[in-house]
């Protein structure tokens, strides 16, 4: 992010978020992608956090070149000791601002951002920057969720207020919660034509992960930067904070407890 914009990073870098964060592979997270991708190919994977999908990346396109950029370095170290461990030795990881990419014009066949737009106050300016770095023939690919699109079951008036209380501090942020439905509008705000746009979800149903995913959010929403900005800024109180907490754990228990994240993606190859 860029230090002339009032946009702060909603989630931070807590236990909680990485959790989340590490969980995610090309194939839960960027399957849209896979068809495009080559051995050989170079890949700049934009904000990367702990690196998981960007050593994925590194592994499809060996022994072509992986750069895994993000604006704090406290996720690189994990993605960098992440890539020792799976000797994924054609991968590296730099700090770098989405609109002023620490790269030459035209030098990655693919520019991969996942779950970066939302928390930009210019989203459209950072895919212009990601066009920039995009070989001619080259793809540029994103892949935002919808928070207003999410949905779960049973109803519990108490998760409706997470979802209010996050959307409130995320705007408050600078950024879009509701990215997905505006994605493809941001692609052609950026000048790309011939978008080509999908959807696709994560479904936590199995009381492992419901398990998983309640517990990252009662975690989230009262140990995280996300709950010390609602606090901050007068969103909630802790006591409520920990009411969400509390809804959360009755939700991953309920036998029929069911949650659906929906993301939008979109795929634009630079022709000239």
């Amino acid at each position: 992010m860029s230090s002339e914009r009032a946009e702060t990073y909603t989630h931070g870098h807590h236990e909680s978020v990485l959790r989340s964060h590490r969980w995610r592979t090309t194939e839960n997270s960027a399957a849209y992608l896979l068809p495009h991708l080559a051995p050989g190919m170079s890949v700049l994977d934009v904000g990367c956090g702990p690196g998981t999908i960007t050593i994925d990346l590194a592994r499809r396109v060996a022994p072509g070149r992986v750069l895994g950029l993000d604006t704090a370095e406290a996720p690189l170290h994990d993605a960098r000791a992440e890539a020792v461990a799976a000797a994924a030795t054609n991968v590296e990881f730099a700090i770098g601002d989405a609109y002023a990419l620490p790269v030459e014009d035209a030098s990655f066949d693919v520019v991969h951002a996942h779950q970066v737009l939302q928390h930009l106050a210019d989203p459209a300016a950072a895919l212009r920057e990601m066009g920039r770095a995009c070989r001619a023939g080259g793809i540029v690919a994103a892949r935002e969720s919808d928070y207003g699109a999410m949905t779960w079951f049973p109803a519990d008036p108490v998760l409706d207020r997470w979802l209010a209380l996050y959307q409130s501090v995320g705007r408050a942020n600078g950024g879009d919660p509701d990215a997905g439905r505006r994605l493809v509008s941001w692609a052609h705000a950026a000048g790309f034509a011939d978008v080509t746009a999908s959807a696709s979800t994560w479904c936590f149903a199995s009381p492992a992960d419901r398990a998983w995913w309640g517990g990252l959010w009662a975690d989230r929403i009262t140990h995280s930067t996300l709950a010390d900005q609602a606090i901050a800024e007068g969103f909630a109180t802790a006591a409520e904070l920990a009411a969400i907490a509390e809804a959360w754990r009755r939700w991953a228990a309920h036998d029929d407890g069911w949650f659906i994240v929906t993301s939008a993606e979109i795929l634009w190859r630079r022709h000239e």
